[in-house]
């Protein structure tokens, strides 16, 4: 059974930092791509960070570029995002998701059910 596992969320203020991971199981991690999806409230979700499977390419959305940062540590099937200089549009819950298949990015298949981030003083 594939299993992702975001941890890490939590309440923040702003101009801060915090690192989200996603521990995955149940399939070989090194072999796909991984992303980051965010849903603020009351909002859809917005596409945040996508890698390929072995880290060597990093993709973000232009509102978190230079702020946000994904990675992967293979060894541990575990994928990462550190956010920093977060605002309150930052605020939303967090998930990782897979892509389909191996050594692509096209489409998500399987999700975690993610991880709240709240960017408040």
């Amino acid at each position: 059974e594939v299993q992702l596992v975001e941890s890490g969320g939590g309440l923040v203020q702003p101009g801060g930092s915090l690192r989200l991971s996603c521990t995955v199981s149940g399939l070989f991690f090194d072999a796909y791509g991984m992303s980051w999806v965010r849903q603020a409230p009351g909002k859809g979700l917005e596409w945040v960070s996508a890698i390929i499977y072995n880290g060597d390419r990093r993709y973000y959305a232009e509102s978190m570029k230079g702020r946000f940062t994904i990675s992967r540590d293979n060894a541990k099937n575990t994928l990462y995002l550190q956010m920093n200089s977060l605002t309150s549009e930052d605020t939303a819950v967090y998930y990782c998701a897979k892509f389909r298949l191996p050594g692509s990015l096209y489409g998500l298949d399987y999700w975690g059910k993610g991880t709240l981030v709240t960017v408040s003083a």
